[in-house]
C-alpha cells in the first residue's frame, strides 16, 4: 500500500474510532492501538508533508496562537430563549400554547451550562465556528473547537453547507482534573465549569484549549441546504446520522408529563457527566412554530425552565489549612454534614484570606452553602443573629502549617505561599521540576518512581537524590538491578550540567530557563549568585524587582542554604560554562519557525543565547531576524509583513560561525 492510501486509511479508521468514543461512548479498539494508529499516521505526514490535509486527526491538538479574534456575523441569528423560573410558569407557557395548538407535542432537553456556539460546513468540510455573541456576530473559534473531538471534521452525506448550533461544555471529569492542574500550578481555580468551558474556548492559544478536555452537544440545525424537515425530532435525528454528538430529549404531549421530566432531570442532574442549570422546552412541529411566531427577543415556541438553585444552612465546625504542591495555602471550611445538590458536603473552599474577611467567616458560624457550579461547595454568606459568643475574626498563619517555614502573599494575587525550599507538602512538584529535562534532566526519575521513593521515606528534598545507594532503590523496577543501576548512572551524569540547568531546577519564584542562563552567565558560580545583594540582582538583564527580590529572599532561607549544602557536599556543579564572551547577538532577538535541517531548535537556541541574543515563539515589532525552514508558515507571512529580515540556515550559520 502507497504513502497516500495509507494515510486515507489511518485516517478513517481513526475518524471512526473518534465517533466511537467521543460520541456514541461505545470504543471498539483499545486507547493503545489508537495511540499507535495515530503515530503512524503522525510519522507518514512528516514524511510525506505534502499528502497532509488539514482535517486530519493529527490536527487535534490545536495549531498556532492568534493575536486576536475575527468577528463572524451569523447568516442565521442565534436567539436566545425566554425563562421561566417556577412550575407555575412553565404550566402558564405550556397552556397558552397548547390553546392555539392543540395537537403540540413538546421536545424537552436539559439545558446544558456552557457556551453556545454555531459550527458551519461546506461540502461536508467543517469550515468556520462562531461564538453566540450577541446573537447575529460572533467570534471566530475555529481553531480551538477543533481540538473538541466529538466534532467530526468531515461528513458523509452531507448538504452543500450546513450550519448546526451547539453548546460547548466542560464534563466534571475534565474540571476537575483542570482545577487539580491549576492548584499544582499555583493558579487560581475555576469557580465553575461553564466559566472554565468559556475561558478554554476563548484561549488564543488552541493548544491550551486542547489541553481542557472540552465537549460539545448539538442541539439545532441552523441551516441545511437542499434538506427538509417536518419536525425538530426528525432533525435531530437526521444530524444523529451525520455522527454529531446529539441532544438526549424526550417527546411529551401533556403538561403534566413535561413538568414531571423537568422534575426528573433535576432529581437526577448529579449523575450527568456534564453541569446543566436548567431544562429546555420546544415545539417539535415545525409548521406549528412557524404559527406561533416569535417577540423581538425569543421565539414564542419556546422556553428555558431555570433550576433554583440548592441553598442550605449548616455550621462551620474548624477551618483547616491545605498546602498545595506549589505551596499555596487554601483554607478549608469544615461544616456539620448537610445534603446538597444530590450528595452529602461535609466540606466548603474558602479560597483566601480575602474571601474570609470580606464574609467575616468564623468558626462556630452558621452559614449558608450552595454548590458553585453544582461541582464545588462554596459558602455565600454568614447568619450572624447566629453568632455565638467569644468568636475571633479567622487569620491564615504565618508559617506553613506543614514545614513550618514563613509564607508570604502572592504579589499578583490574594494568595499566600510556603517558602520553604524542602516542605514536605511540595515535594512530588519540586522533585519532578528538579529532575525534568529541561532542568537536572535525570532520565528515568518519572512519576511513578518519584512518589515510590517519596513512600520509602528515601527522598525528603531534591539533594537526596545524589544520596540514593543501589539497594535502597532496585526494589522499584521488575528489572531490578539493572534499571537501578541505568538511574543511578544518570542521576552521576546530571551532576555536570550547567550552573544555569541548576538555577532553573531549584524551583525559585518567576526563575525560568532563561532568566536561569541570564543569572548564571552573569554570576558565573552558584557562590557568587548566593551572595548577590538585592541591587546587584536588580541590575541583571531581564530580572526585574519582583523576581530579585524573590531570589534574594529564597537563598536567604534556612531551608534553601540547607539544601544547597547537601547539593554541594554531593558533587553538583555550581559553575557555569555559558559565560557570555562573545556579545555578538545582545540585543538582538530571533524566532526560529519551520523544520529545521542543520540543527535542532534547541541547539539553534543555544546558540543564540550563547552570544548574548534571545529567542522568542513569535514574531513581533521587536524581533530582529527570523530563521527559517521548511514549511514556516504563519511567521514568516508576517515577518515579511512587518518588514522584519529572514534569514535562512544557511545565513543564520554564518553569523554563528
Amino acid at each position: 500500500m502507497n504513502p497516500k492510501e495509507r494515510i486515507e486509511e489511518l485516517t478513517e479508521l481513526l475518524k471512526e474510532a473518534n465517533y466511537r468514543y467521543y460520541v456514541l461512548d461505545n470504543p471498539k479498539i483499545h486507547d493503545f492501538e489508537y495511540d499507535m494508529l495515530l503515530r503512524e499516521l503522525e510519522n507518514l505526514e512528516k514524511q510525506h508533508p505534502e499528502l497532509a490535509k488539514s482535517d486530519s486527526p493529527t490536527q487535534r491538538v490545536g495549531g498556532e496562537a492568534l493575536t486576536q479574534f475575527q468577528k463572524v456575523t451569523h447568516p442565521v441569528p442565534l436567539m436566545s430563549l425566554q425563562d421561566v423560573f417556577s412550575e407555575e410558569e412553565l404550566s402558564d407557557f405550556l397552556e397558552k400554547i397548547l390553546a392555539s395548538e392543540p395537537n403540540s407535542r413538546f421536545s424537552v432537553e436539559p439545558k446544558i451550562d456552557g457556551l453556545s456556539v454555531a459550527l458551519e460546513y461546506i461540502d461536508g468540510k467543517f469550515h468556520k465556528g462562531a461564538t453566540r455573541g450577541d446573537g447575529n456576530v460572533g467570534e471566530d473559534v475555529t481553531e480551538n473547537l477543533k481540538t473538541i473531538r466529538s466534532i467530526p471534521m468531515t461528513i458523509d452525506n452531507a448538504p452543500p453547507r450546513l450550519i448546526v448550533r451547539g453548546e460547548v461544555f466542560m464534563p466534571k471529569k475534565s474540571f476537575e482534573a483542570l482545577n487539580l492542574r491549576q492548584e499544582a500550578e499555583g493558579r487560581p481555580l475555576f469557580a465553575n465549569p461553564r466559566n472554565a468551558a468559556a475561558g478554554s474556548l476563548r484561549q488564543l492559544d488552541p493548544k491550551i484549549a486542547a489541553k481542557r478536555g472540552l465537549d460539545i452537544y448539538i442541539f439545532n440545525i441552523q441551516l441545511a441546504e437542499g434538506v427538509e424537515f417536518t419536525t425538530h425530532q426528525e432533525s435531530l435525528e437526521y444530524l444523529k446520522k451525520l455522527h454529531f454528538k446529539v441532544i438526549p430529549y424526550d417527546l411529551l404531549a401533556k403538561t403534566e408529563d413535561v413538568v414531571a421530566y423537568i422534575r426528573a432531570i433535576n432529581e437526577n442532574r448529579d449523575q450527568l457527566t456534564c453541569d446543566i442549570d436548567g431544562a429546555v422546552v420546544k415545539v417539535d412541529d415545525l409548521d406549528q412554530r412557524v404559527r406561533l411566531g416569535a417577540t423581538a427577543k425569543f421565539p414564542r415556541w419556546a422556553a428555558a425552565y431555570k433550576y433554583p438553585p440548592e441553598i442550605k444552612p449548616t455550621v462551620v465546625e474548624d477551618i483547616v489549612v491545605q498546602v498545595g504542591r506549589t505551596g499555596v495555602l487554601t483554607p478549608k471550611a469544615v461544616v456539620r454534614p448537610v445534603r446538597l445538590a444530590g450528595t452529602t458536603v461535609t466540606n466548603a473552599t474558602l479560597h483566601n484570606q480575602d474571601f474570609i474577611s470580606q464574609r467575616d467567616i468564623r468558626i462556630g458560624d452558621t452559614v449558608l452553602i450552595r454548590k458553585a457550579g453544582e461541582i464545588i461547595p462554596e459558602i455565600l454568606e454568614v447568619d450572624i443573629s447566629k453568632r455565638p459568643e467569644g468568636t475571633s475574626a479567622y487569620v491564615l498563619p504565618c508559617n506553613c502549617p506543614v514545614c513550618g517555614a514563613k509564607t508570604e502573599k502572592d504579589p499578583d494575587g490574594a494568595f499566600l505561599r510556603c517558602t520553604g525550599a524542602e516542605c514536605p507538602a511540595q515535594l512530588s512538584r519540586n522533585i519532578a521540576h528538579f529532575v525534568s529535562r529541561d532542568a537536572m534532566d535525570i532520565d528515568g526519575l518519572g512519576g511513578a518512581i518519584v512518589e515510590g521513593l517519596i513512600e520509602k521515606g528515601l527522598i525528603k528534598s531534591a539533594a537526596d537524590i545524589y544520596y540514593l545507594q543501589l539497594d535502597d532503590i532496585k526494589s522499584l523496577w521488575k528489572a531490578g538491578t539493572t534499571a537501578a543501576k541505568k538511574l543511578l548512572a544518570a542521576i552521576e551524569d546530571s551532576k555536570q550540567r550547567d550552573l544555569s540547568r541548576l538555577i532553573y531546577a531549584l524551583g525559585i519564584r518567576q526563575v525560568g530557563q532563561k532568566t536561569g542562563k541570564v543569572l548564571a552567565s552573569t554570576f558565573g558560580t552558584m557562590d557568587a549568585l548566593m551572595n548577590a545583594s538585592l541591587e546587584a540582582l536588580t541590575e541583571v538583564s531581564d530580572v526585574g524587582e519582583v523576581t530579585a527580590a524573590n531570589i534574594h529572599d529564597w537563598f536567604a532561607s534556612e531551608q534553601s542554604q540547607h539544601l544547597i549544602q547537601r547539593l554541594r557536599d554531593a558533587g553538583v556543579n555550581f559553575e557555569s560554562t555559558r559565560s557570555v564572551t562573545d556579545a555578538r547577538f545582545a540585543g538582538k532577538t530571533f524566532v526560529l519557525t519551520g523544520a529545521l535541517s542543520k540543527f535542532t531548535r534547541d541547539e539553534a537556541t543555544e546558540k543564540i543565547e550563547l552570544f548574548g541574543g534571545k529567542a522568542a515563539g513569535s514574531v513581533s515589532k521587536k524581533t530582529s531576524f527570523v530563521v527559517v525552514g521548511e514549511n514556516a508558515g504563519s511567521k514568516e507571512r508576517k515577518a515579511r509583513e512587518l518588514g522584519i529580515p529572514i534569514l535562512t540556515e544557511d545565513e543564520f550559520l554564518e553569523m554563528i560561525q
